[in-house]
């Protein structure tokens, strides 16, 4: 017998599995990020979320991906939290693009790239990330995103870049002026967020030629940016993982035949491929 938990983790909310004889059982929390909690809240969260669920002396094992985890003292905190709750679990702290590899890649060589509220890449050789973009955030980089396309949707709004179609449609669903949207960029936390929010604004009037523009330059800037620059984008199957990946997939799908890339799957959450990933590697 088996007791185990997988934990998919964003800084907004974290997706938990708990997998007992093989019978999987779905956990939601706040996001765990050692970033915005301290090793007191994220134990007080754990105890809260399974208490009732388990005793915790069982679990055997914790595989924890999320964002932030490349910091060394932000894995130390998460660590202590989980240890703490769970005494006796084994414990694998990875990345979210960790999380991305192995749940399309499983045990297979291939590229793992990231496309939700920010985005990333790297090559995975069938066990780790050997070869990882360099990830410059929001501000400078994160190509691809929904922050980097949100971006560019606040931009043709303020610069009245939008035909009145679109001008008319943006003001009816956000009703927001210039001086609200800087406030929030500028003044408050997770301006990251905030932009990605402004994203769904290209989903909703697809086949308008300007919300197309924005989303084919925004996601050729990522393969340009990135995949152009793996030698190993030409010699494996490339995946994506995320929201945003997943609402535009067939851009994505289009891209990878003008770079000349073969394309992998495209899924919205690793959970699933995590899942089958630790069944397969018990």
């Amino acid at each position: 017998m088996s007791t185990y938990l997988i934990a998919d983790s964003g800084a907004t909310n974290c997706q938990w599995t708990l997998v007992q004889n093989k019978k999987h059982q779905l956990v939601r929390t706040i996001g765990m990020s050692p970033y915005f909690l301290s090793t007191e809240s994220m134990i007080e969260i754990l105890q809260k979320a399974f208490a009732k669920k388990i005793n915790p002396n069982q679990i055997q094992a914790v595989y924890f991906y999320g964002t932030g985890l490349s910091n060394p003292s932000n894995v130390t905190s998460l660590k202590k939290a989980l240890k703490t709750v769970f005494p006796k679990a084994k414990l694998d702290i990875q990345t979210d693009l960790v999380a991305a590899a192995r749940a399309t890649c499983q045990q297979q060589k291939g590229i793992a790239c990231i496309m939700g509220t920010g985005s990333n890449t790297g090559f995975y050789n069938g066990k780790k990330i050997t070869k990882n973009s360099p990830g410059l955030g929001y501000v400078l980089g994160d190509e691809g995103s929904g922050a980097y396309l949100g971006k560019k949707v606040l931009q043709y709004f303020l610069y009245h870049t939008f035909d009145e179609e679109l001008m008319l449609s943006f003001q009816k669903k956000y009703q927001l002026d210039k001086s609200e949207i800087l406030n929030k960029i500028y003044r408050e936390p997770l301006p990251n967020r905030y932009l990605a929010s402004f994203a769904t604004f290209l989903s909703e009037h697809r086949g308008h030629y300007m919300i197309e523009n924005i989303i084919e330059d925004g996601l050729n800037d990522f393969f340009y940016t990135h995949l152009n620059k793996l030698n190993e984008s030409w010699l494996y199957p490339i995946h994506f993982v995320g929201s945003v990946a997943f609402a535009f997939k067939d851009v994505i799908k289009q891209l990878a035949l003008v770079y000349e890339m073969e394309l992998g799957s495209i899924i919205k959450s690793p959970m699933q491929g995590l899942i089958v990933y630790h069944q397969n590697t018990k």
